[in-house]
């Protein structure tokens, strides 16, 4: 018997050593190469370079809309990089919203190596790249987070005053994920990650929309109405249809509709 539980516990060490290594590359999926930029969709844009307070380089773009005073700030999913973001971006252009979209440290033309922290920095960034170097006014900026991006768009708004903070398709925490989707490894494991999109949307006090679809086959739905039930008033809730990827646009018209109605009562 003794000998059969040494054999667990050094296998279980080996296990939460070679999963601790593993889980950046289970959580990020950069892509370097930009295969298109706003030029090829007949938008303006503007190459954007800004540095982190730990001196990472970081690139994104800056899509204007003429005459318009708002900003969305525009957090991606965990995989590819902001050229793969074209139909996002031409919603919120027709919103009316010049667009800030950057990619995380490790993703596109951004230095660096993705880690939990690191975005969270990136999304600071960010955001005084616009109120220092664009000069908007917090009430001009409105964040938006998509999938991993919400657990980043939460993190920043919670320590931000913005105008509004819209989460789409997003988990309420790394732990809640991996105890649906693994729910015997995550409990043998240790999470290398928090992410805890529940808990840091807990302390906005601004208008929140959380957007999700019951048929997400990658975030379960429960997870995106707990992000929901964590936020305190005034907040939204919108169903999508569709899968994971691409919800947004199998909900078209009615997404972009009702986005811009809440956009509109702000």
């Amino acid at each position: 018997m003794t000998s059969y539980v040494i054999i667990f516990v050094i296998s279980l060490l080996l296990l939460n050593f070679w999963m601790y290594f593993q889980q950046s590359s289970m959580i990020f999926y950069p892509m370097h190469e930009l295969y298109e930029t706003p030029a090829d969709w007949r938008l303006g844009y503007e190459d954007v370079t800004f540095y982190t307070t730990d001196g990472v380089q970081l690139h994104g773009w800056y899509i204007p809309y003429k005459s318009s005073k708002n900003v969305l700030l525009f957090f991606h999913g965990n995989a590819g990089n902001i050229s793969h973001r074209r139909n996002s971006i031409e919603i919120f252009h027709r919103m009316r919203l010049n667009v800030f979209i950057i990619d995380y440290r490790g993703y596109g033309q951004s230095k660096g190596k993705p880690d939990e922290q690191g975005l969270y920095l990136d999304a600071t960034a960010a955001w005084h790249y616009l109120t220092d170097e664009r000069d908007f006014t917090a009430d001009q900026i409105l964040i938006f987070g998509r999938s991993l991006g919400g657990a980043v768009a939460a993190r920043l708004a919670s320590v931000v005053q913005a105008r509004g903070l819209i989460l789409e398709s997003s988990f309420s925490s790394a732990q809640d994920f991996a105890r649906t989707v693994f729910p015997i490894l995550s409990r043998l494991v240790l999470l290398r990650y928090d992410l805890n999109t529940a808990e840091n949307i807990q302390r906005v006090s601004y208008p929140v929309l959380v957007l999700h679809s019951p048929d997400d086959e990658i975030i379960p739905f429960h997870l995106g109405e707990k992000v929901f039930l964590s936020a305190h008033q005034p907040k939204k809730f919108l169903l999508m249809r569709g899968d994971h990827n691409n919800s947004f646009l199998q909900s078209q018209p009615e997404y972009e509709k009702k986005i811009y109605s809440w956009l509109r009562e702000l």
